[in-house]
């Protein structure tokens, strides 16, 4: 039987990483909003910086975050698979 702590390292490290995404995309999009409100108000320095980091900073990581949350699904359905698979052979 597995323990709770009994994933490798590599896999915390990269939880780690695509949590520190998910604050990044987060952060992103709260900047956008302020961006589009200060642009409203004729303010257009914000919305100019915003433009300038979105290729290269937040569409990899909305990326990211999309790639991570379809493998996780996937690694997730191919576990719940075996784990049925072996139970049945257990049987």
């Amino acid at each position: 039987m597995s323990q709770p702590n009994s994933e490798p390292a590599w896999k915390r490290w990269l939880d780690r990483i695509l949590v520190l995404n998910v604050f990044l995309v987060m952060a992103g999009a709260g900047w956008f909003a302020v961006a589009v409100i200060g642009s409203s108000q004729g303010l257009e320095a914000p919305m100019k910086l915003f433009m300038r980091l979105w290729e290269p900073l937040f569409t990899p990581a909305i990326g990211l975050l999309m790639g991570a949350a379809v493998l996780s699904g996937c690694w997730s359905w191919w576990q719940r698979r075996v784990q049925r698979a072996e139970s049945g052979r257990g049987s």
